[in-house]
This record gives C-alpha cells, structure tokens and sequence, in this order.
C-alpha cells in the first residue's frame, strides 16, 4: 500500500469513529444529534445544547384572525446562522398546538415540547446552506382550515373554532459534520376572534360556528406614560434657576421616533376625531402619568444642563438638548388629555411599602396626594382621584394601609394579589377574580380583603382612614404578556414562578402576538359565574414603539367591533360597590425581592423630618421672588426619588447605587442649607463700655428665603443677657442685633453664642465671644462707697468746727489773702507780727 493510499485509510477511519461519536452524542463539538439540538426557545425545558440557527418571528399578517379575514395568514421570520459552521439544507415548518384552555396556558404552552404540538405544516426550503454569520428571511403563507385544492406550499392548521392557538416554527438543517436535525423554533399566539368563510375559489371546509355566546367583556385599559427619574438630586428650588439632568436621554425619548413620543402618537391615533377609529374606544382608555415625568419634561422646555457623567453629581455640566422637543411633546399631551381619562401615578413610582417604613406624613402626602394635583396644573385636567396605582401591581399590609390613611378609596393591584381568606373587615376590593381560578358561584365584581392594622409612624398623626379601600384587580396573564411587549421587557412580580421565563429570548414579533392572544382569551373564553371583566395594565415605564402600541389600540378595537368587548370608563370600575365576600391581601415574594431595601426608610425619614422643620422656619414674604414650599419641595422629590421602584427589577445593584448617590447628594445640600444661617464671629475681644452695655452681633442668612430664628446664649453666671426672642433675617442679608447684656465681672468672659429655629433646631454654627467690661464689679462698688463715706465724714467735721467758731485745725498755718478793699489803712499785703517775730 502506498503511503497516499495509507494516509486515505488513515482518514476514513477517523471519519468514521467522529460520525460514531458524533450518533452517541459524545462527539465534542463536531456533530450535533437531534436531541442534543433541542433548542431552549422560549422555554422548551431541554438542556441548552450547541447552538447553529437562530430564527426569530418578523411578523403575522393579521395579527388576529377574524370571520371577515381572509382564509390565510401570513407569518414572516429570519434564520441566523449563530454557530460556526455552515448548516445545510434549512427547512421551515408551522405547527400547532391545541387551542388555550386555561389563562396559565397563555405562558405555559410556550414551554412545552415540540411534540405538544400535533398539527404540522410541510417543510419548506428556506436556504441551501447558511454560513456562519449569514440571515435568510422567509415568508410562510397558512390556511385556518384544510381545502382540497390548497396549493403545496401552503399549510393548513385545521382551525375550526375561535380560540387562542399557540404556534411554533421548527427550522431544520444539517450542520457540518453533523446530521439533520432541528436546530432552533419561535413559539408565538395566534388569536382567533372567528373563523373565516368558505371561499367560492378554494373547496374549504364548511363555515366556523357562530360567534362566542356570552355577554361582551367590559373592557378597560391604562395607557402609562412614565419615566425613571432624571432630576439631579440635591438641587434646591431658584427663582430662575437651570434643571440639572443626570443625563438627555429623555430628550431622545421625547423627540420623533422616541419612546415616549410613539406612546403618545398611538394614542393620538384613537383619540383624534380623524383616527378612523370608534370613538367609543376612547372610553376603554384612561391615561396614567407620572407627575415626576412631567415635571422634568416643563424643566426641559426651558435651558437646562446635564450631567457630563451621570456618576458624578458634582462633576462638570452641560447643555441638554431637548429643550424643543419637550416642547412640542408637552404640548401634545396637554391637548390630547382633556379629552380622556386621566389619572395620577404615584410620584417617581415610590414603592408604597417602603414609603410607609420611613413613617414620614409630609413626605407621603407629597408622593401620593400631590400628583394629582401636579397633573391637573400641568395638563390642565380634572384627574380622577382616590385611585393608588403601584408599580409593584401588588402591596403590603403597610402600603395599603398607608394609601387608606392618605384618604384613597381604591388601588389597582393584580388579580393574585387579593386571596380569599375569613377575615372581614376595613378593606374592600373591585375585582375581576383571578383567571382561570375556579369561580365561585355568583361572585360579584367587588368584595372585601383583609382588615389592615395600622403600624406605628413618626412624626405627625395621620387623617383617620376611611372605612374601607377598594382594590381594581387586573388580569395577571394579560398584564404578564404585556410587560413583555418592547425594548428591555421585565417579568413583573405577580407573574407565577411555574411559568416565569426570560422573555427576551423570543423575538418582538412573538411577544406582540402572545399579548394579542393574552388579551383575547377572556372574551374567547367566557365562564358561567365569572365576571366578562377586563383591566389591562401595561407596566408603568412601558417599552412599546408606536407599531407595537398601535396593534394593541388595534387589538382592543376588533374586540369591540367583533362584539366580544365593550368599552367601560375607569370611573365606572373604581364606582362599584363592596360585597360582603373577604379577601385577603397577598405579597408576593417576588415583590418583597424587587422591594427598595429597608436600610433605606431610616435615612429618608431623618432627611425629611429636617426639611419639615427648616420649612417651619422659613417665612413666606410676598416681594420675595421664592417662596419656602418652592425652594424645598425639589428636595422632597428627591427623598421620594430614592424609594422608586423604576429599573429595579432590570438592574437592582445599579438601583441602589442611584438610590444611595440621591440620598447622599440631599444629605450634603441639607448640611449646607442648615449652615447657611449662622452668627458672624466678631474678631479679637469685644468691650463692654460699661456693665451694662448691650452686645453687638451679626446674623447673616445666604438662603434665597427669609428665615425666623431664635439666639441661644450660655450665659456664664457673671453674665445676664435678655432673650429678645424669635428674630427675622432677610433672604440673602444680614442683620445686627443688640443684646441687652449685664456683666458683673471685669475679667475676659466667653460666651457661646448660636443660631436655632423657632423650635430650637441648631442653624450655622456655633461661635465663641470673648467679652471684656470696663466695670470694676463689687471691688469698685466697695471703693466708691468708702470714698463717699470719708467725703461726708470730713464735710462733716469741718460744718462741727464752723458752727462752733472754731477754726478748723486743718486750716491752721493757712493765711488766706486779704481781700481788697477791707483794709482802710492801705496795708495791703503788711506781713504778720507773729511771722516776723517767728524769723
């Protein structure tokens, strides 16, 4: 044998040994067998194997199937080769699995195996080969029902009867070195409102059955528009001041083509008189803002700045971008809202439960009450009101006790976030029972939940609650779907953990369609003693582009038109009236994950309780340009801030690091506000003229706001100062004061002099006065008073002699001059006898 034919030997062998391999599933990345190629999907539930192909669902044409559609559909997708070889002979498939016979199977049939679903299309050739990095878009035209003159490359799917039918695509190939198998699928809904005719041109099966007897469902739905905060913490309110922005984002977001401006132009889509649409639909929707979204877009509309990176407050800055498109975008909504329901999502989407740990009534009154006023100033609207929408979709005994002692009578919760239990009593819910749970016979739309005990707070007491709070319950499954339609899609919390998958592995398209289905199901579904009820909550920071949002308007409005919904206003939800029946309340765990953590409530409280006191101080003086509420309230929003909800089911470390930066920026401007009203050191040794002297200071206050304050003096025991009481010191001024001061001491006094509010809050800080007087004290009393006794005494003594006609001794050896004029003699100036004896 040659050396060539040796070498050929050589390599048939080994070829041989890899296939055996590669059969046995042994075979380390050569070949993959059709188990082992069993894709993860959506979630098939297999072990993840290598990966060659991936295919992602394009579209559906139409999105939902009606008795007035056309007897085909369209369904368009893209294969990617993902792996690193070629795969040969790619090959697409439709099938279908039984329709959805309960709400959980909305998720649950996305999970099962392939060989769940029994109905299967023919393959058809996608691509010879596909190399690495390589796409191959395709496009499958399918029949509801079996014809006998279908064309061949058309499948059937044997549909009869209105239903929501899960579907999967299988694609097939032959990867080198490997064998056909089927490497990848897409799983989506298809909502079947009603089947199609016959048509004369195609021997199809004979007409679907008539349409769904049962009452249509009375259907509403919550539009949100929401943002994560942007505002830089720790800004103080100004008269003219720029809004500082953590980054512009939101003005991309605003501007043609962003999130939010496509969330609103699918709206304008319904609402204008031009739509084409049923203005009726318009009644299904009720509108959901954040107030703290609104507020930075009217910042927005004038100059502000921007961080230059968002992790450094106190870095360099500069100038947004967004100021025209938030602009137009407010102007936008302003005439779109008076014409809808609108209603006020809580501030920033504070977590409630975390909101009520930091036990602060001023500071709840702020992220709950408030919004609804902010919205109706802002918009010009009448907000519907005593409506607490959380973002969580699920609360805690103590946020629900909190909304009840804020004066809400209802709050819009999951439908597992209520279960029944014994208790019966303060609270009380209007609710679509769960989906899918066995119905109770004759249960209405609104019953109890469970008594609420209310846990002890800091600070001011609270309104008394009202004697019951209503929970709007919403449709878990369609909510769930949703959530995920969109850019970044989460899993809300009240999903159930048996059907909870990472959602992003399927493809837009396919999450568009199981939404479609999920919103469908209740009307396709109708089941005796069960409420035909429905509200559907998007997640409040919706990420919906404007086709996406516009197929779910379009959704909503074939169920009207196709008589399966009826519009209900959101008034009309929250007006219905208690049952007896009890409820308890339900928190779920994945809720208490997603939570803002405790450690927070403790800071926030403290932080708060010094906003409320320094706001008692301030005084509102009508020529001042800012008044107190106007300076601090930007400080409040940002405590509020801290306890938001928003990004943390995406990223919870990044929102505790924003959290924590927000706390720490509000903390510093607190200590730098405190000390901006302070007593002004004189220098050296201040002297007093005398014991009585008053004492000269020099308050100064750098606030923009007035402010009331108070001196506190430790007056050493050698002092007596007077209280002159609580004092006022001009924005941005300084002001002397005289101290009325007595000092019985002529040594070196200090005095330790500060600055307090009203209610005795230190301001500034402390300072230290070296004191002098020019009194003698007791010694120059004592001295004084021995000198005067001496005067008197030798007055004294020299009146005794004079009355007596004694000369005085004291005066002996004294001649005084003899006075002019007395001497008739002319002696004048004559020396005496005596003295010139004396010499």
């Amino acid at each position: 044998m040659t050396r060539a034919g040796s070498q050929r030997t050589l390599l048939s062998l080994v070829a041989v040994m890899l296939a055996v391999l590669t059969t046995l599933g042994i075979g380390p990345g050569i070949g993959t067998p059709i188990a082992a190629a069993e894709p993860t999907g959506s979630g098939s539930g297999q072990p993840s194997g290598p990966k060659f192909l991936k295919l992602s669902l394009d579209s559906v044409t139409p999105t939902a199937i009606t008795a007035a559609s056309d007897p085909y559909f369209v369904v368009s997708g893209t294969v990617t080769n993902i792996g690193d070889r070629p795969v040969d002979d790619v090959s697409i498939r439709i099938q279908r699995g039984a329709a959805v016979t309960s709400p959980s199977g909305l998720r649950s049939t996305l999970r099962l195996d392939q060989v769940n679903y029994d109905i299967n299309g023919e393959f058809q050739d996608v691509s010879d080969r596909l190399t690495p990095g390589q796409r191959k878009q395709f496009s499958l035209t399918v029949a509801l029902r079996a014809g006998t003159d279908l064309p061949s490359d058309i499948s059937s799917l044997d549909i009869a009867a209105p239903g929501v039918y899960p579907l999967l695509l299988n694609v097939n190939g032959q990867p080198a070195y490997g064998g056909q198998a089927r490497l990848d699928d897409a799983r989506f809904l298809l909502p079947v409102l009603g089947v199609p005719g016959t048509d004369p041109k195609r021997a199809l099966a004979p007409p679907a059955p008539p349409a769904i007897d049962a009452p249509p469902v009375a259907t509403t739905m919550l539009w949100p528009l929401a943002d994560r905060p942007r505002l830089v913490a720790g800004q103080p309110g100004t008269p003219d001041g720029q809004a500082l922005l953590t980054d512009d984002d939101l003005a991309a977001s605003l501007a043609q083509g962003g999130r939010l401006d496509q969330l609103l132009s699918a709206l304008e889509s319904v609402v204008k008189p031009d739509s084409g649409r049923d203005r009726n639909l318009v009644n299904a929707l009720c509108l959901a803002v954040d107030p703290d979204l609104l507020i930075t877009v009217s910042d927005m509309t004038r100059d502000y700045r921007v961080l230059a990176s968002p992790s450094d407050p106190d870095g360099p800055t500069r100038s947004g971008t967004g100021s025209h498109a938030a602009k137009a975008w407010l102007e936008r909504l302003r005439a779109l809202a008076p014409g809808m329901c609108v209603v006020a999502l809580p501030f920033a989407q504070v977590d409630p439960s975390a909101l009520a740990a930091a036990g602060d009534v001023t500071l709840a009154d702020r992220a709950l009450n408030a919004p609804a006023d902010l919205i109706d100033s802002l918009l010009a609207v009448k907000s519907v009101r005593g409506v607490a929408i959380p973002d969580a979709g699920t609360v805690d005994t103590e946020g629900a006790t909190l909304f009840a002692h804020h004066g809400f009578t209802t709050t819009v919760l999951a439908d597992n976030a209520v279960t029944s239990g014994d208790n019966r009593a303060n609270f009380t819910a209007a609710r679509t029972p769960p989906a899918g749970a066995a119905p109770e016979p004759g249960t209405p739309d609104v019953v109890n939940l469970a008594d609420v005990t209310l846990p002890p707070a800091a600070g001011p007491t609270p309104p008394p609650a009202p004697a019951t709070l209503h929970a709007a319950t919403f449709d878990i499954w369609a909510a769930t779907a949703l959530a995920a339609i969109g850019s970044n899609p989460p899993t809300p919390p009240f999903t159930p953990d048996k059907v909870r998958y990472e959602v992003t592995n399927d493809s837009r398209a396919a999450r568009l369609q199981d939404a479609l289905g999920a919103m469908a199901w209740t009307a396709l579904n109708p089941e005796p003693g069960r409420p035909r009820s429905a509200l559907l909550t998007p997640p409040q920071q919706w990420g919906a582009n404007r086709d996406e949002a516009s197929t779910v308007l379009g959704q909503l409005d074939l169920l009207v038109k196709n008589g399966l919904a009826t519009p209900r206003p959101f008034t009309d939800l929250i007006a219905q009236q208690p049952d007896p029946q009890g409820y308890e309340l339900d928190y779920p765990s994945e809720a208490a994950d997603d939570a803002v953590p405790a450690h927070f409530a403790e800071p926030v409280h403290q932080q708060a309780q010094r906003i409320t006191e320094l706001m008692g101080a301030l005084v509102d003086v009508p020529q001042q340009e800012l008044s107190p509420r106007a300076f601090l309230t930007p400080l409040r929003d940002d405590l509020i801030r801290v306890l938001s909800l928003s990004d943390r089911r995406a990223a919870a470390a990044a929102a505790d690091t924003n959290a924590q930066r927000r706390l720490d920026q509000t903390t510093k401007t607190m200590d730098n506000l405190y000390g901006s009203v302070t007593v002004l050191p004189p220098g050296g040794v201040y002297t007093l003229a005398s014991e009585q002297s008053p004492l000269l200071l020099v308050a100064r206050n750098d606030l923009p706001v007035a402010i009331r304050v108070r001196f506190k003096i430790d007056a050493p025991a050698e002092t007596n100062i007077t209280d002159i009481g609580e004092q006022q010191l001009p924005a941005k001024g300084n002001r002397s004061f005289q101290i009325p001061t007595e000092v019985s001491d002529s040594r070196n006094l200090v005095i330790p002099i500060a600055l307090t509010t009203s209610d005795g809050v230190p301001l500034g800080n402390a300072v230290s006065v070296s004191v002098r007087s020019n009194a003698y004290g007791q010694v120059l009393a004592i001295i004084t008073a021995c000198a005067c006794a001496l005067l008197l005494l030798l007055v004294g003594r020299r009146l005794w002699h004079r009355f007596r006609g004694q000369a005085d001794p004291a005066d002996e050896g004294f001649d005084p001059e003899p006075r002019g004029g007395d001497d008739s003699a002319g002696r004048v100036g004559k020396p005496d006898k005596k003295r010139q004896e004396a010499r």
